[in-house]
C-alpha cells in the first residue's frame, strides 16, 4: 500500500506530516512512501533526507496523491485541489478541524474518501501516543513564553547587580491544559514569578507542582467544570462575570499574560477585556494562543503583534509551526502510532477494527457518508 505526504498548502503552515525517521518506520510496517518534492522544506527536512530514509520523491502534488491509498497531512485537504486529486476509497489522516469546518468533511465524504480527524482522539491511555493536540500544544506553550520574553522590555529572572537589584517578571497563565502547563514550566525556568488559573480545580495541584501559584475564581462552580474526556466545559455567564472581577484585579500587576483557552468547535472564550489591557503596566505583553479561534483577548489581531494602550498583544498564527522541525517530528510520530495498530503484523495489510474506540472517535466519513456522531 502506498502512503503519500503532500506539501501543506494552507497559509501559515510550514510543518509536514512525515519526518525521515517516521518514513523508516512506515516502510518497516510494509508501506511504500512517496513525498512531494519540497514538502519538508519548512521543517528543515530535505528531499535527500527522505530518499535516504527510503521514500520516493514525487515532482508534483498530483503525482504524489494520484494512486495513494493513504494520505498523511497536517491540515485538512483543500476542497478545490487536494480532495479532487485523491482517489476514491483512499484514507486521509490529518488535523481535520472537523467540528469547525464541516464543509471539508462533507466534501471528503462526497469524494468517497475515508477521513480520520486526529484532533478528535478519545482521551484514553492507549491514545496518548497518538495525541496531536498534546504534542503540538506542548511546543506552543513553550514558544509562547519565548515570544513573550522576546517582546518584553525587561528580564524574566531576578538579577543582583552592582547597580542594584532587578525584580523578577510576573507571568500569568490563563488556561492550564498542555500548553498552559508547559508555559508555566518554561516561565518558571526563566525565573519569573508565575501564577495561573483554570476552570478545572484538578489543575491546582499541577500548577503547584511546577512552582506556580493557582488563582481561584469560584471553587463551587469549578467542581463541575471538566468533561469526562478531560476538557474544560463551557461555563455559565455568571462564572465569567466573577472570573473577570478576579482576573481584572490580578492582571493589573502582571508583566506577561499568556492565554490558552480553547473550546473544540467553538470561538475562543473572551478572557481579557480592553479595560483589563488598559490596567496593565506599560510595556506588558499578552501572548494569545487562541488567536486562530478568535482570540482570548478582545484586542488580539490574528497573525500580528500590535500595541494597544501601551501593551504588546501577540497573536501569531500557528505557534507550533514556529518550531516546525520539532513540531513535525512529533506530529509524524503521532501518525505512526495511529497507523501501527491498523496494520496486520504478518500480512502487512490494513486490518481496521471499525468498532475500536479510537477508530470510532476519529472517523469523520466513510463510504460516502459523514459518520461521526458529533457531525451529524
Amino acid at each position: 500500500m502506498k502512503i503519500a505526504v503532500p506539501k501543506e498548502r494552507r497559509e501559515h503552515e510550514p510543518r509536514v506530516a512525515a519526518s525521515p525517521d517516521s518514513v523508516k518506520k512506515l516502510i518497516g510496517l510494509g508501506f511504500e512512501v512517496v513525498i512531494e518534492a519540497g514538502a519538508g522544506a519548512g521543517a528543515s527536512y530535505s528531499d535527500e533526507a527522505y530518499r535516504t530514509a527510503g521514500a520516493s520523491i514525487a515532482d508534483s502534488e498530483q503525482a504524489a496523491l494520484g494512486d495513494a491509498d493513504i494520505v498523511l497531512k497536517i491540515r485538512a485537504p483543500l476542497a478545490d485541489s487536494e480532495i479532487g486529486l485523491t482517489k476514491k476509497g483512499a484514507i486521509v489522516i490529518a488535523h481535520m478541524n472537523a467540528l469547525g469546518d464541516r464543509d471539508t468533511a462533507k466534501a471528503c465524504a462526497d469524494a468517497g474518501i475515508t477521513a480520520f480527524a486526529l484532533e478528535m482522539l478519545p482521551r484514553i491511555t492507549r491514545a496518548q501516543s497518538m495525541d496531536i493536540l498534546s504534542s503540538q500544544s506542548n511546543l506552543a506553550g513553550y514558544k509562547a513564553v519565548l515570544d513573550a520574553a522576546g517582546v518584553l522590555g525587561r528580564a524574566f529572572p531576578m538579577m543582583m547587580t552592582a547597580a542594584g537589584t532587578i525584580p523578577p517578571a510576573k507571568a500569568f497563565i490563563m488556561g492550564v491544559g498542555v500548553a498552559g502547563l508547559q508555559a508555566i514550566a518554561t516561565a518558571k525556568r526563566l525565573g519569573a514569578v508565575v501564577t495561573a488559573t483554570d476552570v478545572r480545580p484538578a489543575t491546582k495541584e499541577q500548577v503547584a507542582s511546577l512552582g506556580g501559584k493557582f488563582l481561584e475564581v469560584d471553587a463551587e462552580m469549578e467542581k463541575d467544570a471538566q468533561t469526562e474526556g478531560g476538557y474544560a466545559k463551557e461555563m455559565p455567564p455568571e462564572y465569567f462575570e466573577k472570573q473577570k472581577q478576579v482576573v481584572a484585579e490580578h492582571i493589573k500587576k502582571q508583566d506577561v499574560v499568556i492565554t490558552t483557552a480553547l473550546i473544540p468547535g467553538r470561538p475562543a472564550p473572551t478572557l481579557v477585556t480592553e479595560e483589563m489591557v488598559q490596567s496593565m503596566p506599560a510595556g506588558a505583553v499578552i501572548v494569545d494562543l487562541a488567536a486562530e479561534a478568535g482570540g482570548n483577548c478582545v484586542l488580539t489581531e490574528f497573525g500580528k503583534t500590535v500595541v494597544k494602550h501601551g501593551v504588546s498583544i501577540v497573536g501569531h498564527a500557528n505557534v507550533p509551526g514556529r518550531l516546525a522541525e520539532d513540531a513535525s517530528a512529533l506530529f509524524a510520530k503521532n501518525m505512526v502510532n495511529f497507523l501501527t495498530p491498523l496494520v496486520d503484523a504478518e500480512t502487512k495489510a490494513l486490518a481496521i477494527d471499525w468498532e475500536d474506540e479510537i477508530i470510532k472517535g476519529t472517523l469523520v466519513c466513510r463510504d460516502g457518508q459523514v459518520v461521526h456522531p458529533a457531525l451529524k
